[in-house]
């Protein structure tokens, strides 16, 4: 076999750190391509919202179950198959002549993006042991960095020059190479013992989660009260606690509950939600802002956007060598801190035009968030027993990835209510349901479709809407920062600092 003429782990492992670039760039790219494809396809907002909403959510939702797929059947296998389907679902997308026909296939690509992310770091650990594996991971989180700072620019600018369906045509590429040198040289995996998988767990888990990340994003159509959303909730709720009695009675449950008794887990649990708000959620929304509020280019919006994503080219490194003297988790709370000052400041930015202050506090915000990023991973695994290491791994990605589809759906669902509530007192002359359907495409980002829907309405209104619904959510995304600085200090520092009985 071609595998093991070429059992080099570097030449095995570039399909995975292929991969790390690959999926923040269809991650940003379903960002940057959406008013483009608005402008061609048209499509409600709920539609265009779910090209990112739908690719979160299956994202978020199938990682588990895939994490087990990679023990059971295969590493190798799980990897190739996502990255097959992935490449699958780019080729389909391409000719796609509608809306929620691209959202059905994002909502694929999600699918695929958990194999591919799930099989490539299982395998990527088989391939390396002791300090390569963890430079091999270092150099993954790097890479995946790389992807997110780079990833609006480089979709950004193909959107612009050549339509977003070529983005569609790229990432097929990058994903078909990626299919081709993993399926000559990544070795296949040992075959593992027989074990039980508690496939209860799984599906109990994998659907609570849709139906709460759901839930939320039906909120602002529906509204909170309204039967549907009640009956979703309801229906999470069962299956959470269908869940929690399953992992408390199951011989090898999916996870293992009294990994949250560990107080120093339950903080570093704290630090990718963290992240969701202070950083990961302004990727998607202020692309949108800029690119329909400002009107900027897509390239011109991608080139903004390096100011927020730039520092996490560098500060992860730099966050790495300061442990010489600090400990993670007073660095972690100490980028925390620093996040909360930019979004703060980012909250009196969205009232004013100057360029130069919104440059300042979104390169604050990304340097903040920059420095627990690179640590949050060690801390997973060294603050639970070494037996529990690999689970407590496993539970903190799904907390990451599944945050960051739940943090896209809350942040998405208050500028939608925010705008609407702010119409409602300053418009008249217009039933509700035009007012409510154009303060959602105001939270979409969609300045001119909501002037469209009120055109006796003065833009100055709709602006002031508009920002003064931004600075209310960027005030609301620094209180959770601090919030969730303060529960680490409390988890992490203080938990370690007290004295040993």
């Amino acid at each position: 076999m071609i595998g093991s003429r070429f059992s080099s782990p570097h030449i095995a492992a570039a399909p995975v750190f292929l991969a790390a670039m690959l999926l923040p760039l269809s991650f940003t790219g379903g960002v940057v391509t959406t008013p483009a494809i608005a402008h061609e396809l048209g499509g409600s907002p709920a539609s265009l919202a779910w090209l990112t909403n739908g690719f979160m959510l299956t994202f978020g939702s199938f990682l588990l179950a895939a994490g087990v797929a990679a023990d059971l059947t295969g590493r190798k296998r799980v990897l190739i198959g996502g990255l097959a389907l992935f490449t699958l679902s780019c080729l389909l997308i391409y000719p796609a002549g509608s809306t929620p026909m691209a959202g059905v296939l994002r909502a694929v690509q999600g699918m695929a993006a958990a194999m591919t992310l799930a099989g490539g770091s299982a395998a990527l650990a088989r391939l390396y042991d002791g300090r390569a594996r963890a430079q091999a991971f270092s150099v993954l989180g790097t890479l995946f960095g790389t992807g997110l700072a780079f990833g609006p620019l480089v979709t950004g600018t193909i959107t612009g020059q050549f339509g977003w369906r070529g983005v569609y045509l790229l990432l097929a590429l990058l994903s078909g190479v990626a299919l081709l040198t993993g399926a000559l040289f990544l070795p296949d995996s040992a075959k593992q013992p027989r074990q039980k998988t508690d496939v209860a767990g799984i599906v109990l888990f994998s659907a609570g989660l849709i139906l709460f990340t759901l839930g939320i994003m039906l909120i602002p159509d529906r509204g909170l009260f309204s039967p549907v959303v009640i009956g979703v909730f309801t229906a999470f709720m069962l299956f959470t606690a269908g869940f929690v009695i399953r992992c408390q009675r199951a011989e090898h449950p999916v996870f293992e509950l009294s990994l949250l008794r560990h107080p120093r887990f339950a903080g570093v649990l704290l630090l990718p939600v963290a992240t969701c708000y202070c950083y990961v959620v302004l990727l998607i929304i202020l692309p949108l802002r800029f690119m329909g509020g400002e009107a900027f280019s897509e390239t011109k919006s991608a080139l903004f956007l390096l100011a927020l994503t730039g520092p996490m080219l560098v500060l992860p490194s730099f966050a790495a060598f300061l442990t010489r003297w600090h400990t993670p988790g007073v660095i972690s709370v100490i980028g925390l801190g620093v996040s909360t000052v930019g979004l703060l400041l980012l909250s009196q930015v969205m009232q004013s035009d100057n360029s130069a202050m919104l440059i300042l506090a979104m390169f604050i915000t990304g340097a903040g968030a920059a420095l627990p990023w690179g640590l949050m991973d060690g801390l997973a695994v060294s603050a639970v027993p070494v037996e529990k290491a690999g689970m407590a791994a496993g539970l903190f990605n799904t907390v990451r990835v599944a945050g960051e589809g739940i943090a896209l759906a809350v942040v998405m669902a208050f500028l939608a209510m925010v705008n609407q509530r702010g119409l409602m007192g300053a418009v008249t002359g217009y039933p509700p349901g035009a007012i409510k359907h154009a303060a959602t495409w105001l939270g979409g980002g969609n300045v001119e479709q909501a002037a469209r829907l009120l055109p006796a309405v003065s833009r100055q209104v709709l602006m002031a809407t508009y920002n003064h619904a931004y600075s209310l959510l960027f005030y609301g995304l620094s209180m959770i920062t601090l919030l969730s600085a303060w529960g680490v200090w409390k988890t992490l520092i203080q938990q370690k600092e007290q004295p040993k009985m």
